[in-house]
Formats: C-alpha cells, structure tokens, sequence
C-alpha cells in the first residue's frame, strides 16, 4: 500500500514537473510528509530537488525533509546551498538531528554553520558531536523534562504549561536531585491523578531504566524494546541525567542495524548502494568478492587434484553443483538464525555449545534424508552402489559440516566482537564449498578404487 502510493505520488510529481505545473506542484508539495517527500527526492535530479525544495513554504517542514534525506542526497543537495539558508533550517531542526547532519559535512562547511548558528544551539549541537554516533550520546536529544523531587503535581504541570511546550517527549518527567542527577521518572498519568499539593518524590518511580552515554546504540534499542517505554533517560558517568533516547529513534535503530546486516550477509558491505554511484558501488562490493574468488580459486586446486578420478569417472563432475548447493543452502541458514538471534538478543554467546549442537544435529538429520534421496536417484541413473553412496556420504558430511560452521562462526565472531553478520556472507559459503568438494572427491576416490 505505501509503495503503491509513493510510486504514484512519484510519477504525478514527475509529470508535473515536466508541465511546469508550479501552482498544482506547490500545492502537493505543502500537503505532502516529509517522509513521502524524502522518497520522491531521491527519484529526482538535483535541479528538479531544488525546484521542489524553493516551493516549500514552511522552514520547519524543510527541516523535516533533511532530517527523512539518506545522507548521500542530502550531501549532494546541500552542496551549493547558501550557508545562511542552511543555517536558517538548522535552528529549526531537534539538536540530535542537526548533529547528525552536521557530522556528515566536511569539516570546514560544519564549522561554518556552528559559527553562525545561536549560540545556544550550536553549544548543544557541539556537546552532542563529542559522542560517537552509534552511542547513546551520540542519538539522544538534550531536550527534555526534569524537574526536583520537591516539586509538585501543580507546578509540575504548570512548568508543562509554561516551559516545556515543544519538549519532544512530555509522557514522562524526570525528577533530579540537587546535583541533577537521575533520581526518579513520573508519567503524565500520575502526574494529574494525584493531588495537586503532591511532591513529585512522593509518587515517582525510582526504579529507573538508564543508559550511559558511551552505551552501543543497538543495546540501547534492545532495552526500549524490552521494557515496552517510549524513551530512555540517559546519563553520563556521575548519573547526571544529559538526555533522552526516544522511540522513533529506537524505530530508526533497528531499521539501521538489521540493513547493515542484511547487507553483511549478502557480502555487499554495510551501506545502501542504491543511490550510490556506479565506481562507489563497485568500490563497495569488489572486497567484499574477493573471499568468494579467493574461495574459487582453492576449489579449482582441489578439484585439480582428482583430475583423476573426473577422467576415469566423468560422471563424478555432474554431483558437484549439488553437493555444493545444499551444504551452502544449510549453512547459510544456520547462520542466518545464529545472526539474527545475536541481534535481537534471544542468543547469547553464553549459548555457544547447545546453539552449536543443535544446528549439527538438524544439519545431521537433513544430511541424511537428502543423503538417501540423492543416493536413490543415482543408483537408479548410473546402476553403481559404490558412486550411491559416495554420493549420499558427501551429501550428509556437506550439509553437517556446513550447519556446523554457519553456525560455529557467527558465535566466534559475536565472541571476538567482530560482527557476526560478516560470517554469513561469502566468508562461510566460500569454505563450505570447498570443504564439501574435498568431502565428496575424497569419499568417491576412496569407494570406487581410484
């Protein structure tokens, strides 16, 4: 439904622009999110972008279409834009967002836009670049509520009222000490179901789910999804609370870090490629194939050394691709299921042997099952017991062998902190593959007499 409807808006746009339909343009422009706008954006010409964007009445709803920008459109948008329009936007954009797009810039544009912006915000702004940005730091926006532990509901609600009307998430309030450090959460619904006169240390929460600033910004996601809140508070080394991580960003989070793993295990590195160009694409991938050639190229030798068996038996050449393919096919679910329980924390390095071993046994059952069905059909082809069950062995040592490693590795690398979605692209289908060449020729070779 909502890629119907952006291929639609897409192609209206498109063939407005080329009418020159400014008023009716105008008029979608201003009705149109800034999420669905940042998709038709990417669709468009940079002089195209620059039209749309001058129709954009509301500086806010610019803001909200770089913050929606994938960061190479962005920068290539941005590029020759006044600073002063740049910085005009800014100052209308949250601080975690300005950050983020400020960390991106090269460095001399980014001090550029610091020193004109006001002071105060560009004081936020720098305070947040000092994070990494896969930290908790590093994605948390500095507004937010806290009030003491003296204060009560009614002047909590007052403060609401008064001071913290555009604060970005106003479901809970957090209660500060003298010092400010973190010393409890209350939520709107407590706040007006108690007495008016009620100190806030009365009713708070105190048993409070934080992060620290240095915390990896997928553990943060991890405990925001776990407990079910809308933000996290976070705090810095003396518990001084310094910010929020709300759930959109968790959203964004997670969105993030399952397509850089999606795109680890395809072995086309961690960026999206998409809108990248044709020589950064290959720049990209070309590492990324080396292991697969690499792998190659170890499979030609092994072959080489049974050239021959293959010239006494030519048939033997027929059983590769198969033996190949179902170890490779099984290994590289078994890790993907060993990666994605990594990920979402429903596995733990601690799991290590009974995750091992219960991919070894499923690998062992499917071995065999498809070891018989493959032995069947080539006894009932080539008429010889011993090629049979050369076959079905090499298929049952390709497909143990291969939940084995799809398996063992990702826990290896997760151990090591090497990321485990590495390991289900060309690094375990490559050694798969020449593990179950070796197998099956070694197995053939043995059985036949060659």
């Amino acid at each position: 439904m909502l890629h119907d409807r952006n291929k639609i808006l897409i192609e209206s746009i498109k063939r407005l622009l080329r009418r020159g339909a400014v008023s009716h343009l105008r008029k979608i422009v201003n009705k149109t999110h800034a999420a669905d706008l940042s998709v038709v954006f990417n669709s468009l010409s940079i002089s195209n972008q620059r039209n749309l964007f001058a129709m954009i009445k509301d500086p806010e709803q610019k803001g909200a279409l770089f913050s929606e920008l994938d960061e190479n459109t962005l920068l290539g948008f941005i590029e020759e834009m006044d600073l002063d329009d740049i910085v005009e936007i800014l100052e209308l954009m949250p601080s975690d967002d300005v950050a983020d797009l400020i960390g991106k810039l090269p460095e001399e544009k980014s001090d550029a836009i610091l020193e004109k912006m006001k002071k105060e915000e560009s004081e936020e702004v720098e305070d947040l670049l000092r994070y990494k940005d896969d930290t908790a730091g590093g994605i948390m926006v500095p507004d937010f509520i806290a009030l003491r532990e003296d204060a009560t509901a009614k002047e909590a609600i007052e403060s609401l009222q008064k001071e913290h009307m555009d604060v970005e998430m106003p479901f809970y309030l957090y209660v500060v000490d003298d010092y400010g450090k973190l010393a409890g959460v209350s939520s709107l619904r407590q706040l007006v179901v108690v007495p008016p006169e009620t100190p806030l240390k009365n009713f708070m929460t105190t048993d409070v789910f934080s992060v620290q600033t240095d915390m990896d910004q997928e553990e943060v996601a991890k405990i925001v999804a776990n407990y079910n809140i809308l933000a996290v508070p976070v705090v810095d080394e003396t518990n001084k609370l310094v910010g929020i991580v709300t759930v959109d960003d968790v959203i964004d989070i997670f969105r993030e870090e399952a397509t850089e793993d999606i795109l680890r295990m395809a072995g086309v590195g961690e960026e999206f490629v998409e809108t990248q160009s044709i020589l950064r694409s290959t720049k990209i991938r070309l590492p990324w194939l080396f292991a697969s050639c690499i792998g190659g190229i170890a499979a030609f030798f092994v072959i080489g050394r049974f050239e021959g068996s293959l010239s006494k038996f030519t048939y033997l050449a027929a059983f590769i691709p198969v033996i190949m393919g179902m170890g490779g096919n099984i290994g590289t679910q078994s890790s993907t299921i060993v990666v994605r329980g990594l990920a979402t924390g429903r596995l733990n390095i601690r799991h290590f042997w009974s995750v091992v071993l219960k991919e070894l046994t499923i690998g062992l059952i499917l071995g065999f099952v498809y070891g018989m069905v493959i032995g069947v059909v080539t006894q009932a082809q080539f008429s010889r017991a011993a090629l049979a069950v050369a076959v079905g062995l090499a298929v049952l040592l390709s497909m143990s062998v291969a939940a084995l490693v799809g398996s063992m590795v990702p826990m290896l690398f997760a151990r090591i902190n090497i990321d485990p979605a590495v390991a289900t692209g060309p690094f375990v289908t490559t050694s798969i593959d020449i593990i179950s060449v070796f197998f099956y020729f070694q197995i053939a070779t043995t059985l036949l007499g060659i």
